[in-house]
C-alpha cells in the first residue's frame, strides 16, 4: 500500500479515496498511482497535481471537516466559500482573511483565503466543494482556472477578534476576522505607545511580552492603506468579541465602539496545548477519479503548525514520512 504521506496530529488530507477492501485496495491502490502518473505526470509517492491550461493555475477540491483552516479562524465562512492556497502563494499566513475571484469552466465565484494546501504547487488552489461546485462540476475533480485578489471586496461583517487560548497580560495573541483584505500591521496601544504586534504562519498577531491586562486598544492597517481602530477588546482568551466597527466602507462606525463579548463559534484549545488546535483543522480532499486514501505528510504537516508558546505545550507529531 502506498505510503507517502502519513496522518499527522488533527490535520488530514485524504487526496483519493476508493470504496474496496482487503487485497484488491493494495492492487488498485498501485494500479492507480501508476496509471495517474503515466496519464498526469504524478509522483504516485507525494500524489502531487499537475499544472493545467494555458496560464498553468488549476483547481480541485475539498472539505474542512473541523475549524477554520490554517488561518485560525473558528469555522469555515458562513457560506462555504472558500480556499486553501499553495506553500507559495500562502507565504506564511500573508494572504489570510482576502478574497479571491476565481473563473472556471461554468462561471466565477468569490472565495475567502482560509487555509494553505501544502501538497499544491504554485497556481494550484484548492476550493471548498461548494465554490467549486459554482464554476464546474465536482465530477470533474481538477479544472483549469484562473484567478486574482479583489480589491477592498464587500465586508461579511464588522470586525471581530479572537484572543487566543493561552493569552495573559504576558503574552497575548490575536486572531482578527471580517478585514476584507489581507492585514499588514495590527498594533496595541500601551502606556508607551503603540506596540506592533509580530505575524506568525497561522495568522496569530503575537505580542511575546504581553500588552498589559487590557481592555485593548487595536489599530489595524490592511495592504491597501486602510485603516480601522477598535478600543475595548478584553483579555478573554476563548472568546470571539464582535465589534460595530467595520474595516472600511460606508458600514464603518466611528472607531469608538466597543466590542461585546460572545462564545466562540468552535471549541477553545486547552490552555495545555499550543494554538495549533485552531489552524490544524482537518481537510477531507476529493480529487479527480476515485481512487485511495493517501493522508498528509509530515513534512507538509511541520510546515505549517504555528510553534509553541510561553507556558504551552506543542503538539506531539504524528509519523515520519515514508516517502
Amino acid at each position: 500500500m502506498l505510503t507517502g504521506r502519513h496522518r499527522t496530529g488533527s490535520r488530514r488530507r485524504t487526496l483519493l479515496r476508493l470504496g474496496i477492501g482487503g487485497g484488491a485496495i493494495v492492487a488498485a491502490v498501485i494500479a492507480v498511482a501508476v496509471g495517474m502518473n503515466q496519464v498526469a505526470g504524478v509522483r504516485a509517492c507525494a500524489a502531487v497535481l499537475p499544472a493545467a491550461g494555458s496560464g498553468g493555475q488549476i483547481a480541485t477540491h475539498y472539505v474542512l471537516q473541523s475549524g477554520g483552516g490554517n488561518c485560525s479562524y473558528p469555522a469555515p465562512p458562513a457560506d462555504n466559500l472558500y480556499v486553501a492556497m499553495s506553500p507559495s502563494e500562502y507565504d506564511s499566513a500573508a494572504p489570510c482573511g482576502s478574497y479571491l475571484e476565481v473563473t472556471g469552466p461554468d462561471g466565477s465565484v468569490r472565495v475567502k483565503v482560509v487555509d494553505q494546501c501544502p501538497e499544491c504547487a504554485t497556481g494550484h488552489i484548492d476550493l471548498s466543494a461548494t465554490a467549486f461546485a459554482r464554476i464546474a462540476p465536482l465530477s470533474a475533480g481538477l479544472i483549469s482556472v484562473s484567478y486574482h485578489t479583489i480589491a477592498d471586496p464587500p465586508l461579511p461583517g464588522p470586525l471581530a477578534f479572537e484572543v487566543k487560548t493561552g493569552s495573559s497580560q504576558y503574552w497575548l495573541a490575536l486572531v482578527v476576522m471580517n478585514t476584507g483584505n489581507a492585514l499588514s500591521s495590527v498594533q496595541v496601544q500601551t502606556a508607551a505607545g503603540w506596540l506592533t504586534l509580530g505575524r506568525t504562519s497561522w495568522d496569530g498577531w503575537i505580542a511575546q511580552s504581553g500588552a498589559g491586562a487590557g481592555p485593548f486598544t487595536v489599530r489595524l492597517t490592511d495592504t491597501l492603506g486602510n485603516q480601522s481602530t477598535v478600543r475595548g477588546i478584553a483579555l478573554e482568551p476563548g472568546a470571539v468579541q464582535t465589534t460595530g466597527t467595520y474595516m472600511y466602507g460606508a458600514g464603518s462606525t466611528p472607531p469608538t465602539a466597543s466590542p461585546a463579548s460572545v462564545a466562540a463559534t468552535s471549541p477553545a484549545a486547552s490552555p495545555s496545548r499550543t494554538p495549533a488546535s485552531s489552524p490544524a483543522a482537518r481537510r477531507k480532499h476529493a480529487a479527480p477519479s476515485a481512487t485511495p486514501t493517501v493522508p498528509r505528510s509530515l513534512a507538509a504537516q511541520a510546515a505549517i503548525e504555528p510553534p509553541a508558546t510561553p507556558a504551552i505545550d506543542p503538539q506531539t507529531p504524528g509519523a515520519a514520512p515514508g516517502c
